[in-house]
């Protein structure tokens, strides 16, 4: 029986070998968001795990790493951050677990672990307690356009949701044509008899200049 989690919660996909946050149930499949957002995944329930310490800190520092490629500048530069290290704010459990890893790293003499731990930490700091520090704040502004992005095909996609008891979970899987969802959900009612489904479609954007 495959574990209950709460929504939030870190855990492991060996499939595709991610770290994601867990978001619901969808039929047979957990549904799983990456790290610091973008477009849900299905996993299996059964193989999915909560991740290790380690793993929480790549996928944070990989997050971290693609917003500053985006291009997302609102967020303040501090000269402090370049200066020295950022110091966690006490009574703070996520600040002292950063410090603590920050700190184990430095022991071991884990240059490249010991830089992940305070880009993680500055990244909490400035997103759950504001930036606070000494020091005066730098804000440089780019203005951006959120657009389709022409490169990439749309996906739609239908769920059958019959059932008594539980929904039936059965899936057309992602198609570029609506037709052919609708096509999958005609077959699957004269097979089944089922009449209730839950349709999504998906896109991709970019960010670009204006």
């Amino acid at each position: 029986m495959s574990e209950r989690w709460e929504p939030g919660t870190l855990v492991y996909d060996p499939r595709t070998r991610k770290v994601g946050e867990y978001q619901d149930r969808t039929g047979p499949y957990a549904m799983l968001r990456p790290v610091g957002g973008g477009r849900e995944w299905q996993a299996d329930p059964a193989r999915i795990r909560a991740a290790t310490r380690e793993e929480r800190l790549s996928a944070g520092v990989r997050a971290a790493n693609d917003r500053s490629r985006e291009g997302f500048a609102t967020t303040p530069l501090l000269e402090a951050d370049v200066d020295r290290p950022p110091v966690p704010l006490p009574g703070c459990a996520t600040c002292e677990e950063l410090a603590t890893r920050r700190e184990e790293a430095r022991a071991a003499f884990d240059g490249s672990a010991e830089t992940d731990a305070n880009v993680l930490l500055r990244q909490h700091r400035r997103r759950e307690h504001g930036g606070a520090t000494a020091g005066r704040r730098l804000f440089r502004y780019v203005p951006y356009t959120i657009v389709q992005d022409a490169s990439a095909q749309p996906e739609y996609e239908a769920h059958c949701v019959s059932g008594d008891e539980t929904d039936c979970g059965a899936a057309s899987g992602p198609r570029q044509d609506p037709g052919e969802v609708e096509e999958w959900q005609r077959r699957h009612t004269q097979e089944t008899r089922h009449t209730r489904y839950r349709r999504s479609f998906a896109d991709y954007a970019v960010f670009e200049r204006p």
